[in-house]
């Protein structure tokens, strides 16, 4: 089975978070949880990052949009990562190090 353009963005993301060693999961909602929220969640340093992985064109929903404003205000990160910017997860991980 071919994975979808998203699919391979989060492939990618997942591959840096290995290698950097950074602790990460992916939320499962499935009806019980809460919706919009970031398709990878992480904490790297003891600072929380959401990751919302977008293929394309696409962009954010309303409900990931909320989500996203609602971890920067509580003092997360929170980013969107699509192909052409998801080597930046890397750049991230270093800066929250206190590395860069």
């Amino acid at each position: 089975m071919a994975q979808t353009p998203e699919k391979k963005v989060k492939d990618k993301v997942v591959g840096v978070l290995k290698a950097e060693g950074v602790y990460y999961f992916f939320p499962a909602t499935h009806g019980y949880g809460r919706s919009g929220v970031p398709d990878i969640v992480a904490c790297v340093s003891g600072h929380f990052l959401g990751i919302e992985c977008k293929a394309g064109k696409n962009k954010p929903t309303a409900l990931q949009i909320r989500e996203i404003e609602g971890i920067r205000a509580s003092g997360g990160v929170a980013i969107v990562a699509n192909e052409e910017n998801w080597d930046s997860v890397r750049e991230l991980i270093r800066k929250l190090r206190g590395l860069s």
